[in-house]
């Protein structure tokens, strides 16, 4: 089990490097299985392993690019690498997915052997390891609050659809025997709209972070609650919260009785401050705005 204590990113680079590990063993396996099975579904699918790698790798490019701190010319550190990666990885799964689909339209029109048995058995262990990596990668992913480790761990989901899909036509050619050859070309064909999709259900959020679209109300609702419940804060007024890489900021405007002078207000928000800040909701930094409390009229 991780430490809370290891930063987000390292935890990420560490998942992100054992998936690479794996990925290129993988890609030797389905590649040199594929030829001599005369599967074109199972070389497409070392295809998608293989973005896989070069994926990842960008991913764990990006996490280490991220843990520098801030500088002059980046004040608010290096986080944006982060869903950066993540679109880039997204892309990747859709141009993995168009270039299949080319190739395997290629392949049906393109007469050629039946596949091997063998194929089976290679693809079914393929599936298992690549199912397990998806959960793995998820979790992780979930736990740190990255959108670029969660796309990655459905590259890895995406590998194992096409080993399904491959699985699967594999399987019918082998059945239903000649004649059937391109089953598995037109299995590598439906996966390749299924990789599509994925890609583009995760191109959307890591593109809303990199605009510093506002993250869930779920967070913004703590934030406002937390600072709501600090002595003498009469109202919170406006709160804006973005996502940069593993954490966030805050601006927050919070009104307080015009009877309070300019150095009691400033205590104030120094607690509203201290509050947030040594919350559980990785908030970096927090910058307040005080207001009087002006009691509406009837009340």
């Amino acid at each position: 089990m991780q430490s809370k204590d290891v930063h987000p990113s390292v935890r990420g680079m560490r998942t992100t490097a054992l998936g690479i590990a794996i990925s290129i063993i993988l890609v030797f396996v389905k590649f040199i299985s594929g030829y001599i099975g005369h599967s074109y579904a199972l070389i497409a699918d070392g295809s998608e392993t293989a973005a896989d790698v070069l994926s990842s790798a960008l991913l764990w490019l990006g996490l280490r690019i991220s843990l520098k701190p801030a500088d002059k010319e980046h004040p608010y550190g290096h986080g944006k690498a982060e869903p950066l990666v993540g679109v880039l990885i997204a892309l990747f799964l859709i141009g993995t997915a168009i270039w299949i689909a080319y190739n395997a339209i290629v392949f049906i029109r393109t007469p050629h052997h039946l596949p091997e048995k063998f194929t089976l058995a290679i693809l079914f262990v393929v599936i298992l390891i690549k199912e397990a990596m998806f959960r793995y990668v998820l979790k992780v992913g979930k736990e740190i609050n990255s959108q670029a480790v969660k796309s990655d761990a459905y590259h890895h989901r995406s590998d194992a659809i096409t080993s399904i899909a491959a699985f699967i036509g594999i399987l019918v050619a082998v059945i239903l025997g000649k004649g059937y050859e391109s089953a598995d070309d037109w299995a590598a064909l439906i996966a390749s709209f299924i990789i599509l999709y994925n890609g583009i259900h995760l191109l959307r959020p890591a593109l809303n972070e990199i605009m510093d679209a506002a993250p869930s109300n779920e967070i913004v609702g703590k934030v406002r609650e937390l600072a709501a419940n600090i002595p003498n804060v009469d109202l919170v007024e406006k709160c804006f919260v973005r996502k940069m890489g593993f954490d966030y900021y805050v601006d927050l405007h919070i009104q307080v009785s015009p009877l309070l002078t300019v150095a009691q207000g400033h205590e104030i928000a120094h607690h509203v401050k201290d509050k947030l800040l040594n919350s559980e909701l990785r908030i970096k930094d927090v910058l307040i705005h005080v207001e009087p409390y002006l009691k509406p009229v009837g009340r």
